[in-house]
């Protein structure tokens, strides 16, 4: 992997390896997800990777119609050496502008469990609001927000 992405992995990746798996059959039912799913997040100056991101599905998913029809959910975990420098944000920023500009997406969802107050507060400072929270299978309850562009 460090290979591919020409970038040095941290002592405890993989981070999420359920996640992994997950996305990796997504991948395998569904080859044009590739450009959707798990992204590594890479620190240009010293080729680490300090974090990953991506998004849930391809917009319009059917698990998201219940709360925004047409949205594309995505999410971030910062590695902790590295929080709290504005990473989160690049990333989230990043990823709704290649999703508007590539894709013509609209509608965003982030799922954050309501005791993480800093992606809380990054979620309203990027324009998020609550409309509803669900029960993940992973993270436990969480609240659903939602940014239209």
């Amino acid at each position: 992997m460090e290979r591919q992405l020409d970038a040095k992995l941290p002592e405890e990746w993989p981070i999420y390896p359920d996640v992994f798996q997950m996305r990796l059959a997504k991948l395998k039912e569904d080859p044009a997800l590739l450009p959707w799913l798990t992204r590594a997040m890479v620190l240009r100056e010293s080729a680490e990777v300090i974090g990953v991101t991506g998004f849930h599905s391809a917009p319009g998913a059917e698990y998201l119609e219940p709360f925004s029809p047409g949205a594309v959910e995505f999410g971030y975990t910062v590695l902790p050496a590295w929080r709290r420098r504005g990473f989160a944000r690049e990333t989230a920023l990043g990823l709704m502008l290649w999703a508007t500009t590539e894709h013509g997406v609209r509608k965003f969802i982030m799922s954050i469990r309501p005791d993480n107050l800093p992606s809380q507060a990054l979620a309203t400072q990027l324009g998020f609001v609550r409309i509803g929270s669900h029960m993940d299978e992973v993270d436990g309850e969480e609240d659903v927000l939602e940014l239209k562009t």
